[in-house]
């Protein structure tokens, strides 16, 4: 798998007719999931914080190119039960290796475009466990750093209003499975959930033109 992935990247390298670097900005806002105990129900999560990231894009056809996206999210775990939320200092990051797919070809200068790939998220814990925990008969809060396989899917446009430069709008949505280790269920306790990430972000991307 891996060696069909390298072949995929080096092709569309070796036959790129132009290069995009750039950053951008914006919010990520989680859908949680729940942790089910005898005792009640408690939502658990991540609070929705600002996030800002690096895309680094091979535009190898008029129709379809190939990017490398970083995203950093400020978001914080956290536990909430009966009004009360607890949560604990975090971030993650997200790596990801992308397919985008145009409805438009590169002279264009409006291009709305689709994506979806695959990659990394780190859900990273940058502060101490509560002390107490405030509902350890249900779930508690660690401070386990924990990787997971992460989904991203998205839409978006891509706007150029001069020749090396270029502004998108799109919108992320990255979804990994539920971090136990970090939101732990007490014992005989379920955890449910998919963690989506849905994220609008604005762009400014600088266009490096190449030969074949």
């Amino acid at each position: 798998m891996l060696r069909y992935l390298a072949l995929v990247v080096f092709a569309g390298a070796a036959w790129a007719q132009q290069w995009e670097l750039g950053g951008d900005v914006g919010y990520g806002i989680y859908h949680d999931g729940t942790i089910f105990s005898p005792q009640g129900t408690a939502n658990a999560g991540i609070l929705n914080r600002f996030a800002a990231g690096i895309v680094f894009g091979d535009e190898f056809s008029d129709y379809v190119s190939a990017e490398l996206q970083y995203l950093y999210h400020d978001g914080h775990p956290y536990l909430s039960y009966a009004g009360t939320r607890t949560d604990i200092q975090g971030n993650s990051y997200a790596l990801t290796y992308n397919f985008l797919f145009h409805f438009k070809k590169q002279e264009h200068r409006f291009r709305p475009f689709v994506e979806g790939g695959m990659g990394a998220k780190d859900y990273v814990i940058a502060g101490p466990a509560p002390s107490p925990q405030p509902i350890p008969q249900i779930g508690s809060l660690t401070a386990n750093d924990v990787w997971k396989v992460v989904f991203e899917l998205g839409c978006g446009v891509k706007f150029r209003p001069i020749k090396q430069m270029e502004m998108r709008l799109e919108f992320r949505d990255y979804l990994t499975t539920f971090p136990r280790q970090q939101i732990v269920p007490a014992p005989n306790n379920t955890a449910r959930g998919v963690f989506q990430q849905f994220t609008p972000l604005l762009g400014l991307v600088y266009v490096i033109q190449s030969r074949r």
